[in-house]
């Protein structure tokens, strides 16, 4: 390992492999390294099928050495500390690394801790979640045992990846409980801290018929506060209209918690990040803001974007060619512009699928000429069957 590369990129997930392979894959590939603590890589979009019992959550997982692209160096270390005016950052073993270019990706952190008896909770007495690896499989056990009472979906107020899917997971247990003859049996309720069940309108209106054809109770402006797991037990905040706050608590026999999210600690003290701690990027090329041989994509950037690996796909490009021009010249003389594509495909049910394609202003880009917005099995059969052949072969090696 040398103390100083060409390209640096922090983090080796979703948008830092993505990157580095379609910058390795040039003509005249630049110096590349990637600064990445974790051996395993998730192909994380597939958990919600994990945990729907589709799949074992084994399929999710690779080597993450197996992505590393040809030619590029992979750092078995993680960031503690950026210097932009010095050009270098600090790692967790000690270690100074300065760089020309550095891009930043290192992901979104999941605050477990920031909802009391969460994380005490998790794996036990119903409480389940599909947003880790370690936690994904107790999803499956609780709701394959799950014979009727009462099964609580949350959304935190935070940003999250995958705005969908809080959703998705309740429309398959709600799918499953009708299989097995228990949805009568059943009192299925959504917790969302917005007003909408969906951003965009097209897509939300098809959502509400799903909600109406389970009979689940959407509730808005209810927000997770606490957990008590041994006494099967949810606390929310509700909000009224009148902006009045009050405390519900209800009794779950299954609680699946979207925990709330925020940038890395690390990205949050540091100079890159702006006022809310994102990596402060312009929105549509995607370049720092004060620092201009930074760049950043992926969740942990600014970007008001959904955050889900679709906007990768439309992200790395874009910071690609428009490194490459800055590396050229100094400067962005005719910038590829990201737009704020991002995609939900929408899991309802098993073999149903609705895929939501939309941009920065909520308007909708579908890729396929057909109407998207109805719920379709061969949108489920390309998320099943495609999208993770398109990302392992495809996006990971920087071909599409």
């Amino acid at each position: 390992m040398k103390d100083h590369y060409q390209v640096l990129v922090v983090g080796g997930g979703t948008a830092g492999l993505t990157v580095a392979a379609q910058l390795r894959n040039q003509a005249d590939p630049p110096e590349v390294a990637i600064i990445e603590p974790s051996e395993k890589h998730y192909y994380q979009p597939i958990w919600t099928l994990v945990g729907g019992g589709v799949f074992p959550r084994e399929i999710s997982e690779r080597d993450e050495a197996d992505f590393i692209p040809e030619g590029a160096v992979w750092i078995r270390d993680a960031v503690a500390s950026f210097d932009p005016e010095a050009n270098t950052v600090a790692t967790r073993d000690g270690k100074t690394i300065g760089y020309d270019y550095l891009v930043v990706c290192p992901g979104i952190q999941i605050d477990w801790d920031k909802i009391p008896g969460l994380a005490e909770s998790l794996g036990s007495n119903g409480v389940c979640s599909n947003y880790s690896y370690e936690t994904v499989p107790y999803t499956w056990e609780t709701l394959r045992h799950l014979k009727g009472g009462r099964a609580i979906f949350t959304q935190p107020a935070t940003p999250i990846k995958c705005g969908g899917a809080p959703q998705k997971i309740m429309y398959l247990t709600a799918d499953h409980l009708r299989l097995k003859g228990a949805l009568d049996d059943t009192d299925v309720q959504f917790m969302s801290p917005g007003l909408v069940v969906f951003g965009v309108k097209e897509f939300e209106r098809t959502l509400k018929k799903v909600i109406a054809r389970y009979g689940i109770t959407f509730n808005i402006q209810h927000e997770l506060v606490e957990v008590r797991g041994d006494k099967g037990e949810a606390v929310f905040k509700v909000t009224a209209e009148d902006g009045s706050v009050s405390e519900k608590v209800l009794s779950f026999d299954m609680l699946h918690v979207t925990p709330p999210q925020s940038a890395p600690d690390f990205i949050k003290q540091s100079p890159l990040a702006n006022a809310e701690g994102w990596v402060d990027v312009d929105p549509s090329t995607l370049q720092h803001n004060r620092y201009p041989n930074v760049f950043g994509l992926g969740d942990a950037g600014s970007t008001p974007n959904a955050k889900t690996g679709a906007a990768v796909r439309k992200q790395a490009p874009t910071v690609v060619q428009n490194l490459l021009q800055y590396m050229a010249t100094g400067y962005i003389d005719d910038p590829v512009v990201y737009r704020g594509y991002s995609s939900c495909p929408l899991v309802t049910g098993y073999g149903k699928l609705v895929l939501a394609e939309f941009d920065y202003d909520n308007k909708p880009m579908p890729s396929f000429p057909f109407d998207t917005t109805q719920e379709r099995y061969s949108m489920y059969a390309l998320k099943v069957y495609g999208l993770p052949q398109m990302y392992w072969h495809g996006m990971l090696r920087g071909r599409v």
